[in-house]
């Protein structure tokens, strides 16, 4: 497991900043940006990679952690690198996020089934609590039954955070920076059909 923060409340409340900070290639998501910058008045959160799935399941916010392993720091900056020059994509809200643009760049495991939904934690996150909360939703219920419903209502989110994540699902794979674009325009022809 790389770190086991929750915030990094070591580092200086101002960082560096340098002179291409909000850089963007023409029709690309992708933004360089200082910390300062990306922070805004925010907090940073660290992201845990590798970690057992006991402790996935343990977390009860979803997109703080994977049971993917990271890969060493010199080729994360280079997927990163190549793709503020090259873009990752059309962004979306739910399979094309900059959770998953962190997750591609850490790990250079891409989701093959873009056409599903929720692909990274906070996005599963959000569909599997609306989804259980409406199953939920009956009204005359005794004590034991509601107690029943809510046992099963968290199963279910915790099972659904963890079969989506991208460590565990099967429709993963390892993709080198240089085909990504192959990919996506594979993407972008099987959600045409």
């Amino acid at each position: 497991m790389e770190t086991s923060c929750h915030t990094c409340s070591k580092l200086p409340s101002t960082y560096p900043t340098f002179p291409n900070c909000g850089f963007r290639q023409e029709n690309s998501g992708v933004v360089l940006s200082c910390l300062n910058c990306f922070l805004g008045n925010g907090s940073l959160y660290c992201f845990e990679y590798g970690v057992t799935p006991s402790v996935f399941i343990a977390k009860v916010r979803g997109g703080m952690c994977t049971t993917a392993t990271s890969d060493p720091p010199e080729p994360v900056i280079h997927r990163a690198l190549y793709l503020l020059q090259n873009g990752f994509g059309n962004f979306d809200i739910f399979p094309n996020n900059s959770e998953d643009f962190a997750l591609y760049c850490k790990t250079s495991f891409l989701v093959l089934d873009k056409s599903r939904m929720g692909m990274t934690g906070q996005a599963c996150s959000l569909i599997s609590a609306t989804f259980t909360a409406l199953l939920s939703s009956p009204l005359n219920m005794s004590r034991q039954q509601r107690v029943g419903l809510a046992t099963l209502t968290a199963g279910t989110y915790f099972l659904s955070r963890y079969v989506a994540d991208i460590g565990v699902c099967s429709d993963v794979s390892k993709v080198a920076v240089e085909d990504l674009a192959v990919n996506f325009v594979r993407s972008a022809i099987a959600n045409k059909e």
